[in-house]
């Protein structure tokens, strides 16, 4: 594999930066008292189809799965869903000009959601794929990001590539990109002679949480965004480099709503505005996954090819 991460590695050197500490434990309250608001956008709403018909007039109705934080959780009601994704969820209807209107689904049902009518839009850390692009339409509000952490009083520094795993015991989800990312750089790293990298594997977080503190193990490998949350809240991690989620691809999280409804211009002007205005950034922020916003928000952009 010749050096692919000058064009594969999304925000590495920002990511090094310090992250952003959480001032507080999150409100996981049902009322959300605290939620960050956005004015209406009205280059947005100019772009909503006059003919849309939305589930119910005068909302928007969202599905989205509360299954872990930052992205989303039930709050204490046991019923409501709060987190990252309900509240760009709630900057979109802010500046679409309509009521928001939440629905917490299991991520499997969400597709079939969309193409039935039962809801206007998903917002549930959807990745952008061509297959699902002949299916649905797509905005783009997340850069979809893996990292690598390691204690944060790990002598390890960085890790920018395959030479970087050389000998370390690194944690890892069974099935997931970043293995196949591991696998290859394995294979890269036995061509060049280099020591053996041990994959290590956990079902359980609390026993992966574990195994990486008590030093059985030298670094983790995952979905960065929940990494990052944590860190925020606990500082007791450091992140030691990013990656695209669909390595050596860049891969984006996107807003999706039904192919060809016309809906999906107006959420990415709507995005684009609360990108402008800072709005956007804050919210990511609260949840301390800042590192993963996007610039610009872009309808239908290249997905991650068919597999």
């Amino acid at each position: 594999m010749t050096n692919p991460l000058r064009s594969a590695v999304f925000g590495l050197v920002a990511g090094l930066m310090a992250l952003p500490a959480l001032a507080a434990e999150p409100d996981l309250s049902p009322e959300q008292p605290g939620r960050i608001r956005a004015e209406k956008v009205q280059a947005a709403i100019d772009l909503i189809p006059k003919d849309y018909a939305f589930v119910t007039p005068g909302k928007l109705t969202v599905a989205t799965s509360p299954w872990q934080l930052p992205f989303g959780v039930y709050a204490t009601d046991n019923k409501t869903a709060v987190g990252a994704e309900p509240d760009v969820a709630q900057l979109v209807a802010d500046s679409l000009g309509l009521e928001l209107e939440l629905i917490p689904v299991a991520w499997a049902d969400w597709p079939l959601g969309v193409s039935s009518g039962k809801y206007d839009v998903v917002i549930s850390n959807v990745t952008v794929t061509e297959e699902r692009k002949e299916k649905f339409d797509f905005s783009t509000y997340r850069q979809d990001l893996l990292g690598f952490y390691a204690p944060k009083d790990s002598k390890l520094a960085k890790i920018e590539g395959a030479k970087d795993i050389a000998g370390l015991k690194v944690i890892v989800g069974s099935g997931t990109n970043q293995e196949q990312i591991l696998l290859a750089w394995i294979e890269e790293n036995k061509t060049a002679g280099l020591p053996a990298t041990e994959l290590v594997y956990f079902d359980d977080e609390a026993a992966r949480d574990l195994a990486l503190f008590s030093g059985r193990a030298d670094a983790y490998f995952g979905p960065n965004a929940a990494e990052a949350y944590k860190n925020a809240l606990k500082d007791d991690r450091k992140l030691l480099g990013q990656f695209s989620g669909g390595y050596p691809l860049t891969a984006e999280i996107a807003v999706v709503t039904p192919k060809g409804a016309g809906l999906a211009d107006a959420i990415t002007a709507a995005l684009n505005g609360q990108i402008a205005n800072g709005t956007y950034g804050k919210v990511l922020d609260l949840w301390g996954i800042g590192t993963e916003a996007v610039t610009q928000s872009r309808t239908n952009p290249p997905g991650l090819p068919k597999s």
